[in-house]
Order: structure tokens, then sequence, then C-alpha cells
């Protein structure tokens, strides 16, 4: 038996269960998004969901607002990350320490995170009683609107909190695995720290930073949970306005639900596309 065939053997039984249930949902979803749905009468394939859906402003508005949380969470979050990565990869005391509280919302669900950003940056939040108190501000509504506001600042703030220790621990496991050697003979040739880091650490970190970075951004445009707790109604999160649009009493709006779920995961999968590839002909692949 050669080693490929024993490879695909022994993978053969997740891959299936994996392909049964991604396949099978996604083909049920496209049916349904087809207005294909024979247990309340619908029998006549047709595209009036996609129809309906791409004529709405309101859909349009929902994209916008998703991709602005998705895009802004995964830049700051890599910025940040590498950062944390730079200084976590030396030795300094109490670097064990600094090393696990960085590590330790790994562990924390993301329901959890939004619910202590919710009372915390919420204008009745402990933030903005303690602005009041302290005298900062005239009384805790006019503390700054950071939960349920028209920029998604609040959801922002979850997943970046969440997503940085993600993306660094990535990172770090490359410049450990990497070692200084090579930014050490950039700077023996005169090199400065900034161009020691531009032009050769960044690039030899930068796969692991871009396969990172393209997770936590297929993550957040298709989360709909954290959306849904700290976001404003309207507009919503495209995840958000599918999710409303299945639970509709009305079960002739499912067949819209299934359409937007279908274009969520066209739109996710185009702009990884996308982004993968303007990242490998970027400045960076040197």
């Amino acid at each position: 038996m050669s080693e490929r065939l024993r490879i695909v053997l022994l993978l053969g039984p997740a891959l299936l269960v994996i392909g049964v249930l991604f396949f099978g949902g996604l083909g049920v979803g496209v049916l349904r998004s087809l207005n294909y749905m024979p247990v309340i009468g619908l029998t006549d394939p047709n595209f009036d969901a996609y129809g309906a859906l791409l004529t709405s402003r309101a859909f349009y508005q929902s994209f916008l607002l998703t991709f602005h949380i998705a895009f802004t969470s995964t830049v700051i979050s890599a910025v940040l990350a590498v950062g944390a990565a730079l200084l976590l990869r030396r030795s300094f005391a109490g670097r064990s320490v600094i090393s696990f509280l960085f590590q330790l919302n790994l562990t924390i669900p993301h329901l959890v995170g939004a619910i202590g950003i919710l009372y915390l940056f919420s204008q009745s939040g402990s933030f903005a009683r303690l602005g009041y108190a302290w005298g900062l501000i005239a009384k805790p509504a006019d503390f700054p609107a950071l939960v349920f506001d028209p920029y998604a600042i609040g959801i922002i703030l979850q997943y970046v909190w969440k997503e940085v220790p993600f993306i660094g621990l990535v990172v770090l496991a490359n410049m450990q695995s990497i070692g200084q050697d090579h930014e050490s003979v950039a700077r023996s040739l005169g090199a400065s720290r900034w161009q020691a880091f531009r032009h050769v650490l960044l690039p030899l970190i930068f796969p692991g930073l871009l396969g990172a970075s393209v997770i936590v951004f297929a993550f957040t445009f298709g989360a709909y949970e954290i959306p849904l707790l700290l976001g404003q109604n309207h507009p919503a999160a495209l995840p958000v306005l599918a999710y409303r649009q299945y639970t509709d009493v009305d079960l002739a709006a499912r067949p819209q639900a299934m359409a937007t779920a279908v274009v969520i995961a066209l739109l996710s999968a185009a702009m990884i596309w996308l982004y993968v590839r303007l990242a490998r002909h970027s400045l960076w692949r040197e």
C-alpha cells in the first residue's frame, strides 16, 4: 500500500463526515434559497429570493457594516498581535506570567467576553458609572456610545480582545522557529531595527500572519452571536439579518434567509480569495 493511499484511507472517515455535513447542509440551503420547500408547498424552483435580496437597500447596508466589522477587527488584531509577539519573544522578568495572561482569554467563550463588553462599555455600564462618580460626565448617559452604536465599536472591541492572542500565538510560534539570526545579520550590515523587521522578519512571518488573519476575517464575517448581542437593530450585520429572516413566523421568509446565507458564504469565499491574492503580490513578498 502506497503512503498516499494510506493517508487517504486514514483521513477518509473524517473527510466523509465533514463533507456530508458541509456539502449536505450547503446543498439543502441552496435548494431552499431557490424556493424549493415541498413541506410548505413550494415546489417550483426560482430566483425570487435572490432578486428580492439583491434589490433590498437593507442588504447592502448590512453588507457594508459586516465588512467594516470583519476588516477592521482583522487589521487591528493582526497589528496588535505582531507587536505582542515581538515583545513576548524577548526574555524578561515575568515573561511566563505575561505569556500565560496573554493566552488566558483563548479559553473564554465569545459570548462571555461580549457580556463583559456590555457591562463595562455600555452607557449604563461600569465605566459610565465610574465616570459619573468621578465627575467626568454629568450623567451615565453622557458616556460615549460604544455598544449598540452605528460604528460597531463594541463588536470590534470584543473581536480584537478575543483574536489578538490567537493571531499572536501563531506569529510567535513562527518567530521562535525562525530565530533571530536573520535579523542579526541584517543589523550587522547596517540595517536599523525597523528595516530589519520590515525587510527581513516580516516577509518570513507573513505566511503565518496571513493564514491566521484569513481565519479571523472569515469567522468575524460569518458570526452572528456577537453582532446580535452588541449591535444595533438597523442596519444589522448580515448573519443577524439571515437569522432574523430564518426565525420569522412567516415560513415564506425562509427562502430569503437561505439566500442571505448563501450570499454570505459566496462573499466570504470571494473576499478571502481576493485578500490572499492581493497579499501575496504585496510589497511584503520580496
